[in-house]
């Protein structure tokens, strides 16, 4: 016979949260009930009132809180803003087709509007590889174009390792940044280059990035040996979510418990032995597919969407997005310039409404952006960039300041910021410090003089720089 519910307990978890407007985590929860209660019960209790629609869980792992869901969601921590990010700049938005603006709408509803749902398996059993397709034909043959290089022919991994250096900051600073991690490019470059962490920034945040250098390192040193198989996918959590975790034995293994996702009325698949047979025919699935690229979405669709790991699933995803491109050497898919909103905003949509067109338009704008920095051939995509015409001159004057101050890249990092914060508009600031941050690590002895700038004041910059 199942046990009654514990209303009493259930309405006094609830009466302490509306008294927490910031909302609280397991912990002060736990403590707040009297009597105490086993911290057991008090978690199953909280993924009961998750169910029912009366709270709501923000974050992730450690940094996991609940509120009430008719209060107004909190300012999130860095990193959990992956989860509530405001909408970015129109000059920063990705052109989305009408499909993914219909899925925008819904997924922007407040939580009490969007209907509580579950892991739907037929999202997974009806797609038919190779004939089943997410990506039409015109835009697999659109990608397969702007991804070739010359080194098509050549053994797996062979144009990855041209482009490692790069890479290696891009990927790990871009995707970092989809989670919230507050690391600028310039300090990303240095912690990866030199090994030196930046001043300010949380200890976890130095760990994500760390992580995923190790990841994209697995990726390029073992070519020839990574697929769609358990190896790959399991040593990939493994190495990035390494020191993450509550329990390090959890890197690399299927989840055994639930999980819940902040800011969203989807609620994955609990039962482990289900999980791990979706799995199975998710990695069964993406190997069985020809085209690189419908291979490499299926993944970034499949995998955050069963969430086979207690956590880190969507840095899975997006470095195993990576692994047919990798494999017949085409451009990789670093997320330069990605917006987060519009990337968290596209996994929502798959989420809750099992709809890839939002993600679709976001791994498309993706694509084109990481091939024009690494692709052999670089591709024309379009007028140039409207916010970099208007900051011009602005940019120009940031750059050759930094050079002309002889500043290193810790010193620059934070001059840049200090600068980008005089900018008038808020939402500007981030998206001018990362250009600023770009054309810094960009420049060399061919394209110096655009800056203003003599040759003795780019060669006596350049040993501090280094």
């Amino acid at each position: 016979m199942p046990l009654p519910l514990p209303s009493a307990q259930l309405d006094a978890v609830v009466g302490f949260l509306r008294r927490q407007p910031e909302g609280a985590a397991v912990d002060a929860i736990h403590q707040s009930l009297k009597p105490l209660p086993p911290r057991r019960s008090v978690q199953r209790w909280l993924a009961l009132l998750v169910e029912q629609g009366r709270i709501v869980p923000i974050g992730e792992g450690r940094g996991r809180r609940y509120l009430v869901a008719d209060a107004p969601l909190p300012t999130a921590p860095a990193a959990e803003r992956w989860a509530v990010a405001e909408a970015p700049a129109e000059f920063d938005r990705i052109q989305l087709s009408r499909a993914a603006q219909q899925t925008l709408k819904l997924v922007t509803q407040p939580l009490t509007r969007r209907k509580p749902v579950g892991y739907v398996f037929s999202f997974l059993d009806g797609y038919r590889p190779n004939v089943s397709a997410y990506l039409s034909p015109a835009l697999r043959k659109k990608l397969a174009v702007l991804g070739r290089t010359a080194g098509e022919a050549l053994p797996a991994g062979t144009h990855l390792r041209k482009v490692m250096d790069r890479l290696l900051i891009d990927l790990s600073w871009n995707s970092s940044r989809l989670e919230g991690n507050t690391y600028s490019l310039l300090e990303t470059q240095r912690l990866l280059e030199a090994g030196e962490a930046a001043v300010g920034r949380a200890a976890h945040e130095t760990q994500m990035i760390l992580n995923h250098k190790a990841a994209i390192e697995l990726l390029a040193e073992h070519a020839g040996e990574i697929g769609f198989n358990r190896y790959t996918l399991c040593n990939l959590h493994a190495l990035l979510s390494e020191n993450l975790l509550p329990e390090a034995a959890a890197g690399g293994r299927l989840r055994a418990h639930a999980v819940g996702i902040g800011a969203s009325v989807y609620h994955p698949p609990e039962v482990p032995t289900f999980i791990e047979e979706c799995f199975d025919q998710i990695l069964a699935t993406t190997a069985a597919i020809h085209d690189p690229f419908e291979q490499a979405f299926f993944a970034m669709v499949q995998l955050p969407y069963l969430q086979p790991f207690e956590d880190v699933n969507k840095r899975v995803s997006r470095l195993a997005a990576n692994i047919p491109l990798v494999q017949r050497n085409l451009g990789p898919l670093s997320f330069v310039d990605v917006p987060q909103a519009d990337y968290t905003h596209a996994i929502l949509g798959v989420y809750e409404l099992n709809r890839v067109d939002y993600l679709r338009d976001v791994f498309e704008w993706a694509y084109e952006r990481s091939c024009a920095r690494y692709a052999a051939v670089r591709q024309v995509l379009g007028e140039p960039d409207e916010f970099r015409l208007r900051h011009r001159e602005r940019l120009k004057q940031v750059v050759g300041d930094v050079v002309r101050g002889g500043l290193d890249k810790p010193a620059a990092a934070v001059f840049v910021r200090r600068e980008a914060e005089k900018l008038p508009e808020p939402r500007e600031r981030t998206h001018f410090a990362t250009l600023a941050e770009t054309e810094l690590t960009s420049l060399h002895e061919g394209n110096f003089a655009r800056y203003r700038l003599r040759p003795a004041e780019f060669a006596a910059w350049r040993q501090a720089w280094r």
